[in-house]
């Protein structure tokens, strides 16, 4: 499906003429190609000058209208005056849900038509506007996460759950049914046409008890292929347990064709503390395939592997950014894999990184035993962001249609994402106060300043440049810098794929 055709479908009608005119710049883009590009400059400031000015109107008036209900609600209301205020407040939340969804269409616009603009003019225009795009308000999806959670915490307080009549049996009642704890995944023994959910014991603990990790199992109604997916194996990354949850609730298990194996939260010891690594502190990203009698989190990796992971034959590792740092959507993959370079293509990131999958990392180990495995990173730590999800599920059911496991057409950007050869992060020397200026999935020049670090007291101790151009795949954003902290993650565009890679990314 062309964008085009996709923000027909997804545009909130009474809103219309306020989007991103696609359409329209890419008629003045062609008309203009074989000039300088300045009326397509125009045109482009004056859209995205328009969708800035009506995404901040709609949140001024969504956030005077949540303070006038906050001021109007009192637990003494008349029961009509309630039920106005109740449908009132409806309103103000499909109005924050529409906004969200806008701003969303409105930045992907942008950025498929900049990408066409370089294109076609074959100028680097993406890099003169869409710095200017990323200043924008609208384009900075975070204000308006946070209005909408204000107003879902207070829909919250103030309709609150009426209490339940004391039961006059047990005082205990079972809301879920009882998980059966297993310590091997028997994909045949599970029922075909239904969703079955169990408990995987990997390790114990101190107390002799299971440490257990949730599987989720989508057997089709026909056969087809296994396909894993993993999440939180860094526990503190939680954006892939929305994204498993949604495709698990959307799937349509009649007319499925194979399996889906979902592993919401792989390191259960770090997700319990909010923390990346195991119980230990341990990467268990960099111990795997593991061992069976080796430390705690070797051992837990092995179990991992030979109790789960190897009855894949497709897995998608869903990642995010690290504490104190960003992600664009990017995908790690072995491009001069066929299977892993058509997978990347399909999941429809901004940025696709080349790497071969080195030892130590999941994706590693899985493509060690013939498994096509790719790495999704999908946005940023200790959080759940609804754009960047929205966008992992869609990628995720490009692949499940091309392997013909759902019936669903296929939804591919006309234009691919960047394909970068390799990358490498880029360290500071100094410590201070670390600025770093680049937006994400934006481009630099060799030579550009993309951070300072001031001293405590203000004074610039150094800045530093970008090496060669590039693309910025993900950066730091904590202010507090020591000597050797990550500045930014730069993305390469080379001329061919190295075959191993050591730059510290799995």
């Amino acid at each position: 499906m062309k964008f085009e055709q996709h923000l027909a479908l997804i545009t909130i009608p009474s809103w219309s003429k306020y989007y991103l005119n696609y359409k329209h710049l890419k008629q003045v883009l062609y008309a203009n190609a074989s000039v300088s590009g300045e009326e397509f400059q125009v045109q482009f400031e004056r859209e995205i000058t328009k969708v800035n000015q009506h995404y901040c109107e709609q949140e001024e008036s969504a956030q005077a209208q949540l303070d006038s209900l906050q001021a109007q609600w009192h637990a003494d209301m008349e029961a009509g005056d309630k039920e106005v205020w109740k449908a009132k407040f409806t309103q103000l939340l499909q109005q924050l849900e529409h906004l969200a969804d806008y701003t969303q269409a409105c930045v992907t616009g942008c950025r498929k038509i900049l990408k066409k603009a370089d294109k076609v003019s074959g100028q680097t225009v993406s890099r003169t506007l869409g710095p200017m795009v990323a200043s924008l308000r609208f384009a900075k999806p975070e204000a308006n996460e946070e209005l909408l959670r204000e107003a879902r915490a207070e829909w919250r307080k103030c309709i609150a759950v009426p209490a339940l009549t004391a039961p006059t049996g047990p005082t205990v009642q079972q809301i879920v049914p009882e998980i059966a704890t297993v310590t091997e995944l028997d994909l045949a023994g599970f029922p075909a046409g239904q969703v079955s959910r169990v408990w995987v014991a990997l390790a114990e603990d101190a107390l002799g008890l299971p440490i257990r990790v949730p599987v989720i199992v989508a057997r089709g109604a026909t056969a087809g292929p296994v396909v894993g997916i993993t999440a939180a194996l860094h526990g503190e990354e939680l954006n892939g347990i929305p994204v498993i949850h949604q495709l698990i609730g959307d799937v349509d298990l009649s007319t499925l064709h194979g399996t889906l194996v979902a592993v919401p939260v792989v390191n259960v010891p770090g997700f319990h503390l909010s923390q990346r690594g195991y119980a230990d502190g341990a990467d268990l990203n960099r111990v795997m395939p593991g061992k069976a009698d080796g430390s705690s989190p070797e051992v837990y990796a092995y179990n991992l592997i030979h109790r789960i992971t190897r009855h894949f034959e497709y897995h998608l590792d869903l990642h995010t950014a690290s504490r104190g740092r960003v992600n664009s959507l990017y995908v790690r993959a072995d491009l001069t894999d066929p299977r892993t370079a058509r997978m990347a293509r399909l999941q429809n990131p901004q940025i696709i990184v080349h790497n071969a999958g080195p030892g130590g990392s999941l994706r590693g180990a899985s493509m060690q035993r013939g498994i096509a495995a790719i790495c999704v990173e999908i946005g940023d730590p200790s959080r759940f962001q609804k754009y960047y999800s929205k966008n992992a599920l869609l990628g995720i059911t490009n692949i499940l249609s091309q392997l013909r496991m759902v019936p669903d057409e296929q939804c591919v950007s006309k234009f691919t994402p960047v394909i970068c050869s390799h990358s490498f992060w880029i360290y500071t020397r100094s410590g201070g106060i670390l600025t770093v200026h680049p937006e994400l999935a934006t481009w630099v020049r060799a030579g550009e300043v993309i951070a300072s670090v001031h001293s405590v007291f203000g004074d610039l101790v150094e800045e530093y440049f970008a090496p060669q151009d590039g693309v910025i795949v993900g950066k730091n954003i904590d202010p507090v810098c020591r000597s050797g902290n990550r500045i930014l993650h730069l993305g390469i565009v080379g001329d061919s794929l190295p075959g191993v890679l050591n730059n510290g990314h799995l």
